[in-house]
C-alpha cells in the first residue's frame, strides 16, 4: 500500500514508523503524465514488496517537501532508510574509484550486504 504524504511531520512519522525497513518516496504532481503512467507500477510494487515501506508526496500540495528535498523534476524517487536519505550511487562512486585508482583491473560492484 502507497501512504500519502501531505507535510513534513507526517514524513518523519512515516519514517519513524518505518523502522528499519526501506522507505521509497516518489514525489510526483496529479497534472504529470509520466507520474500517472509510473503510478501502477509503484502501487504494484508496494503490493510485492511488503518488507519496503511506499510513499507519494504531491509535490504542489506539500510544497515544503518539494524544496526541503530540492525537487526539480517529477517524478522523482528518494529512498529512506532508519529516517536517513539513501544515497543510491555510493557504492558504484566507491567500485569507480577503486577502478580508476588501479585498485581494480575491471569495475566491480560487489553486494557486500552492507548498507550505506
Amino acid at each position: 500500500m502507497v501512504q500519502n504524504i501531505k507535510d513534513m511531520d507526517e514524513l518523519k512519522t512515516f519514517l519513524r514508523s518505518a523502522g528499519n525497513k526501506l522507505v521509497v518516496v516518489e514525489f510526483s504532481a496529479v497534472w504529470c503524465g509520466p507520474c500517472k503512467r509510473i503510478y501502477p507500477l509503484f502501487h504494484a510494487m508496494s503490493l510485492q514488496y511488503r518488507n519496503v515501506m511506499f510513499a507519494i508526496v504531491d509535490v504542489d500540495s506539500a510544497q515544503e517537501l518539494a524544496r526541503t528535498y530540492r525537487i526539480n523534476a517529477i517524478p522523482t524517487f528518494q529512498m529512506f532508510k532508519q529516517a536517513q536519505k539513501v544515497n543510491l550511487f555510493s557504492r558504484i562512486k566507491r567500485a569507480m574509484c577503486c577502478y580508476r585508482s588501479g585498485s581494480l583491473s575491471t569495475p566491480y560492484l560487489a553486494d557486500d550486504g552492507n548498507e550505506e
